[in-house]
């Protein structure tokens, strides 16, 4: 489900990578501590002199740690506005000397999810056609009844549905993620 939520795995890689760093730093340490890492003496003072660091080490120290804040910052605006659909793009579908045909990948989807729609048991359907045409992704959010035969839903929309929007869009193979939504029985009771 990665491509379907880039910030995450944007996430991952990042939390990842700082835990390897803070397990390094941290054997570092620790070695360092018991005296196993050779050259290094323990009860030499970390720094030598008692002298203040020159200005400029100062000022890199500081830079650096607005920079840090200001990743951080943008890390967590990421977090609260990032899209939970993929990116759609403007795909060129035809171009000779008479002209170009370009086709908005956003609006290619709006057909389909009303067929989605139209099928027995669905309440709702949402589609997205995201990435660039040589990497589409058509993500798919049907929200069907509670008594809905889901299995024949997903036979329709792969058996009839699909190979349509395939042809409209002009590709071979289009890659789909379909989720579906039902509300549990008590929930229809309360609407």
């Amino acid at each position: 489900m990665t491509r379907l939520n880039r910030p995450a795995r944007m996430n991952r890689s990042l939390l990842g990578l700082i835990a390897v760093l803070l397990l390094a730093g941290g054997a570092f340490l620790g070695l360092a501590n018991h005296g196993r890492i050779p050259g290094l003496d323990t009860a030499a003072p970390l720094v030598p002199g008692t002298e203040q660091p020159p200005q400029w080490v100062l000022v890199v120290i500081v830079a650096a740690g607005v920079l840090i804040g200001l990743l951080c910052l943008r890390w967590l605006l990421a977090q609260t506005i990032a899209p939970a659909t993929p990116r759609t793009h403007r795909w060129r579908v035809h171009e000779d000397r008479s002209g170009k045909t370009d086709l908005e990948a956003a609006k290619a989807a709006e057909p389909f999810a009303r067929e989605v729609q139209a099928l027995d048991g669905v309440t709702g359907a949402k589609a997205v056609l995201g990435g660039r045409r040589g990497d589409p992704l058509l993500s798919l959010v049907v929200e069907a009844e509670p008594d809905a035969d889901l299995v024949a839903v997903r036979r329709r929309i792969t058996d009839e549905l699909l190979p349509r929007m395939r042809s409209a869009v002009d590709l071979d193979e289009l890659p789909t993620a379909i989720e579906f939504r039902v509300p549990s029985a008590a929930a229809a009771r309360v609407n």
